[in-house]
This record gives C-alpha cells, sequence and structure tokens, in this order.
C-alpha cells in the first residue's frame, strides 16, 4: 500500500468505510490468498508454536494460547537474546502446562539469529509468536510472512517510520499468502468494548467531537549505566527506558488506548502536537510524560496523556465525548465498565446504558479467534490495522520529541531511523545511543531533536 493511499484511508474515508476497512479486511486478504492456496491446520490436529521472545508477555501470551478450545495446541520451540530469560519461561510455562510444552534443549535458540531456527521449526497452520521488543518486530514478520507461518505479534510494531513502512510491506505479504495474523491489540476483542462502539457508531452520544485517553502512573526505573558495562546489553535489559529498543512507553504503553480511541472515532488522525518533558533521570533516554493533541481530518480531537511518575494523580481510562452525551470507554485496566451518559457530567443520574456483564478475559478470546481462524481457514488478519495504528502513535511522539507540529503523511513518509542495519545487530554493535559521563542518558530536546 502506498504511503498516499494509506494517507487517504486514514484521514478522509467516512466511518463506515473505516469500520469496513477494519472489521473485515481479512475477506479482501482471503480472496487475495486463493491463487496460492495453503494447508492449515486440521480441525483436530496439533497446532505447533514457537515463542520468540520469551519476557512476561511472551510467557503470558503462550499460556492464553494453551487456553483455547477447538483443537490440541503444543509449544514446540523457543527463542531468546538471554539464555536465563528463555530458561525462566520454560520453566514457568512447565508449571502449569507440562503436557503442553515440549521444547528440547534443541529447540531451544539464543542469540540475534534464534528466531530464524525457531521459526524453521514450524510448518503450514502453526503459529509464532513475535514478544520481542518492536526495534525486531518487522524483520521477524518478515521473515515469518516469508517463511509461510501464521503469526501472533504483541504490540507495539515498530520504532520509526522505515520500520513501520517494512511491517506494512509484510502486512501485503501476508495477506497475499493468506495468512492469518493476531496482533496483540486484545481490547479490540473485548465484549465490552465493543458493544460500546457499536452504540456510539449507531449515534448514542451523537457526533464524537471529542476523546481523551489517560495512561498516568509509576515509573519503571531505568538506573544509571554500570562502569564497564556492554551498553548495548544494558540497553536491551531496560527496553522500556530507550526509544530504539521498545518504541518508547508513549507508544509501548499507549498505542492500546490510541487504537481503541480511532476505533471510537472512525478514523486515523491527520496531525499531532505534543509537548512533554523530564522530571527525573528514571526515563532512560525519554521523556517521563507526554501530551499529545491528535487532530482528525473534520477537525475533532484526542488528547493523550501519559504520566509515568510516583506521587501523582493516576488514572488508566479513556472517554469520549459527542454532541449529545459522553462516554466512559474504559474506566480502569482491571474493568472497563462502559457507560454512556446524556451529557457531559458523568454522573449516576445522567447515565443512560452500561455494559451489564463481566466479559470474557479478551487475552483469551483473540487467541480463540486466531486458532479457530487457523482450523477453519477463516479471513483473521490483523496486521494492517497494527501498522496504521502503528502511524499514527509515531506522529504523537515524533511531534512531542521534535516540538514540531507533524502530520501522518510526514511521519509515514519519514527517513529518520534509530539503527539502519538492525538485521546485523549482534552483542559487539556499538549501543545506538550513549550515556553521557555520569551514566544518565540525554533526553530529547524539542526543538533540536529529529525524529521526522
Amino acid at each position: 500500500m502506498s504511503a498516499s493511499n494509506l494517507h487517504a484511508s486514514s484521514g478522509s474515508q467516512s466511518r463506515r468505510d473505516f469500520l469496513k476497512f477494519s472489521g473485515h479486511l481479512a475477506a479482501a486478504s482471503a480472496l487475495a490468498g486463493v491463487a496460492a492456496p495453503r494447508c492449515y491446520a486440521a480441525e483436530n490436529s496439533t497446532i505447533k508454536l514457537a515463542l520468540v521472545g520469551c519476557g512476561g508477555r511472551g510467557t503470558g501470551a503462550v499460556a492464553d494460547a494453551f487456553s483455547a478450545t477447538g483443537g490440541p495446541v503444543k509449544l514446540y520451540a523457543m527463542a531468546d537474546l538471554f539464555e536465563h530469560r528463555l530458561k525462566g519461561s520454560l520453566n514457568n510455562l512447565k508449571k502449569g502446562h507440562q503436557a503442553k510444552v515440549d521444547v528440547p534443549p534443541g529447540r531451544q535458540f539464543v542469540g540475534f539469529d534464534a528466531y530464524k531456527k525457531a521459526i524453521d521449526c514450524l510448518g503450514p497452520g502453526d503459529v509464532v509468536l513475535l514478544t520481542t521488543h518492536a526495534a525486531f518486530r518487522p524483520m521477524q514478520f518478515e521473515y515469518a510472512v516469508a517463511k509461510g507461518v501464521n503469526v501472533f505479534a504483541e504490540k507495539s510494531f515498530a520504532t520509526d517510520a522505515p520500520a513501520v513502512r517494512r511491517w506494512l510491506k509484510a502486512a501485503e505479504a501476508s495477506e497475499r499468502k493468506n495468512l492469518k495474523v493476531g496482533v496483540g491489540f486484545m481490547w479490540r476483542h473485548s465484549k465490552a468494548r465493543q458493544e460500546l462502539v457499536r452504540r456510539i457508531h449507531d449515534g448514542a452520544i451523537g457526533q464524537v467531537h471529542t476523546l481523551r485517553i489517560y495512561r498516568v502512573h509509576g515509573p519503571v526505573r531505568c538506573p544509571r549505566l554500570p562502569e564497564n558495562a556492554n551498553e548495548l546489553v544494558f540497553q536491551l535489559q531496560h527496553p522500556n527506558s530507550f526509544t530504539w529498543v521498545s518504541s518508547g512507553f508513549f507508544i509501548d504503553w499507549h498505542c492500546h488506548n490510541i487504537d481503541v480511541a480511532c476505533w471510537t472515532k472512525g478514523a486515523w488522525p491527520v496531525s499531532a502536537q505534543g509537548m512533554g518533558g523530564r522530571c527525573y533521570e528514571h526515563a532512560g533516554n525519554q521523556f517521563d510524560h507526554y501530551t499529545v493533541e491528535y487532530t482528525f481530518a473534520d477537525g475533532t480531537k484526542l488528547f493523550a496523556f501519559s504520566r509515568h511518575m510516583t506521587g501523582c494523580w493516576e488514572t488508566y481510562s479513556d472517554y469520549a465525548h459527542g454532541s449529545k452525551g459522553s462516554a466512559v470507554i474504559m474506566a480502569s485496566l482491571g474493568a472497563p465498565k462502559p457507560k454512556i451518559y446524556k451529557s457531559h457530567n458523568m454522573v449516576a443520574e445522567e447515565m443512560v446504558w452500561q455494559y451489564p456483564q463481566r466479559e470474557p478475559n479478551p487475552y483469551r478470546a483473540e487467541w480463540q479467534l486466531l486458532l479457530d481462524a487457523i482450523r477453519q481457514n477463516k479471513p483473521h488478519n490483523e496486521a494492517r490495522r497494527a501498522g496504521e495504528a502503528e502511524v499514527a502513535a509515531l506522529m504523537g511522539r515524533m511531534a512531542t520529541h521534535s516540538g514540531q507540529y507533524i502530520t501522518w503523511d510526514q511521519a509515514l513518509k519519514s527517513d529518520f531511523q534509530f539503527v539502519k542495519d538492525i538485521d546485523k545487530m549482534t552483542f559487539e554493535t556499538a549501543a545506538p545511543i550513549g550515556a553521557g559521563p555520569d551514566g544518565i542518558y540525554p533526553a530529547p530536546q524539542p526543538g533540536i531533536s529529529k525524529e521526522c
């Protein structure tokens, strides 16, 4: 998909077109793959999994896959940069799922090329879980697609514009091959949010004109760089503190909320401007607070608030405001509890609807959909939408770090790149950024720093 076409699909499309694009894209993918039929897992045959990235996200995703019904699932291969992390994940999964774990030493791979070896263990109908940090996601997705392997990819999906273009190119290839691709935007599979968004699109709060999303809570602290440390390894072991590794916590932690807000609006934003800064040294090489104003093609706004400090007001919540009322999209991470109000005063006497029941676990729901699609050869490919959500998130970070007004096309077409040869990285590679003499990493300088 060209940059101009992608921009057109985001900014000028109608809500109905957007929903059709987001919800039914996979149908077109299936047609694209008709000319190249593939073998899929039979209803009762075992689907093998390869885990690439053995941290908490990956380990949890495997456990969620094991919860799916419809046929056997087995963890068959594992890969990570660090052996201790692979062993820890393997031991944890064996504790609760011994019968579903079959990863002997010969299918345990460590190092920068370990992902290829793990993917090579799989066949048609199997799934690779790409759960490393975002720096490596596009090249790993590209390799899996080339091998014809189905994919589950955790967010986030790229760290800069060249990387997101690489992701989107592989997404197109995955559609042509009729591969099944699930991504870690599990809130799209939340029954509560689905019902709320359906009602908003049906006009329950009128024309949506303002959205507010918040992720404000304590930090993940980055220590000072120790003397004589391998700086590359240090940064890889503190990924949320380094933009080149994880895309930075504004994107890696907040992209869920951005995606859901744009789903609620029925469009991607066309521009962004942002402000932020760093009050404490624990944020690595990024800010510890971000405020981004996104603008949609019709002039309406999305405000994104991201702050990671101790001792401050905390919330993890999303809201929508329209011409006839307002809505709680998510009250908290643990329980979204969507509500609709007839005014902008979100008080009990103004409430006209709330989701009536506890919803199924969306982390498990996304796996049930993916594995059912594989077994039944049903359309299911979320890769392109994930890439577009990544562009929206990148706009906000670029705008905040640079102090510039950034459009969708600028974000997508930028040549700024954190690591030009990520495929060639080894433990001997120099770290992409360096700490100061005091062991502290410098923060971006708006008006001077460039990311676009």
